[in-house]
């Protein structure tokens, strides 16, 4: 999984803290943002990038987590950092697959479903 966003430093330190995340690499380009940083989330590598020009939000890909049964808190808890800033698209709640379930964009564009 790879992202490019604006304030790639800001992004890094809110996804440590909403999954619990390990820095596991950082380049840094000559501006103080990232050229290339990998954020090991939940046993995957989220790999970041500062991007050139203009992000565009999408709506064609969306990153899932399934936590797995018995770990709501850790999906209360990134849900709770993520929609700060951003657009809840389902509400944190139950859903037909899923006792708790949330779905939104962060203020950097990135689409997230996160369940148990």
């Amino acid at each position: 999984m790879q992202v490019y966003v604006k304030n790639s430093r800001e992004a890094v330190e809110i996804y440590k803290k909403a999954f619990d995340a390990q820095l596991v690499a950082e380049y840094m380009n000559d501006d103080g943002q990232y050229m290339h940083a990998e954020l090991e989330v939940q046993g995957q590598i989220i790999a970041l990038s500062e991007i050139n020009g203009q992000a565009i939000a999408g709506n064609n890909m969306q990153f899932c987590f399934h936590y797995g049964k018995g770990n709501e808190a850790a999906v209360e808890k990134a849900y709770k950092i993520l929609k700060d800033g951003g657009e809840v698209t389902y509400p944190l709640g139950e859903c037909h697959f899923s006792p708790l379930m949330t779905g939104l964009t962060d203020k950097f564009g990135i689409n997230w479903c996160l369940f148990v």
